[in-house]
């Protein structure tokens, strides 16, 4: 317990979920990211996915009593296709082709396990790329955005520019929900913007 709140352990590196957690007021205590087998299940379908890879985050960061975790997975979708984080710049490169002039789906999923259990919401939001000319498809790998990123882009980043529509959360899209992460932590006892 962290004075009169259970201490909160994020289990996840990325500094965009630290960013939107930092909008609602709240700093994890500890930092635990998770290494996981994140290969999809032959047939998954993207939203089984990401609700089955968060909940394997959420179960395998370690915590002890009176511990918070809280966990994340985003999985961009065309179709039933899976567009996880590609492995290079080639790979990076094709799933910006597919996603290039189309509208795909985004599902991000987040979990809290706390000593009442586990609780998972997933929201699921609507983007339109533009078509991308060679020379956007180039400022987009160049800038380095898709690292790390699933379906090779960052809606924060350089892609930005070439999305002219979302259906959704903006922060969903980024990595962690602001709406229903506020709720579950809530529910878990974690105090958001500097309520107690």
């Amino acid at each position: 317990m962290n004075g009169s709140h259970p201490r909160l352990i994020l289990a996840s590196a990325s500094p965009r979920r630290l960013e939107v957690l930092s909008q609602l007021g709240v700093t994890p205590d500890d930092v635990r990211p998770t290494d996981i087998d994140e290969t999809p299940a032959a047939g998954e379908l993207p939203r089984t996915y990401c609700l089955r890879v968060t909940e394997e985050k959420a179960k395998s960061a370690a915590r002890s009593d009176g511990e918070v975790v809280l966990a994340a997975d985003t999985v961009v979708a065309v179709g039933r296709r899976i567009l996880g984080k590609p492995r290079d710049r080639g790979e990076a490169e094709t799933f910006l082709h597919l996603l290039s002039g189309r509208r795909h789906k985004v599902h991000t999923a987040i979990a809290v396990l706390s000593d009442e259990g586990l609780r998972v919401r997933d929201v699921v939001c609507r983007v339109r790329m533009q078509r991308l000319g060679q020379n956007d498809l180039k400022e987009c790998l160049d800038a380095g955005d898709w690292k790390g990123k699933a379906g090779a882009y960052a809606i924060q980043g350089s892609a930005g520019a070439f999305i002219p529509w979302i259906a959704g959360s903006y922060t969903a899209i980024m990595g962690l929900p602001a709406h229903e992460t506020a709720r579950l932590l809530t529910a878990a006892g974690i105090p958001i913007l500097n309520r107690s």
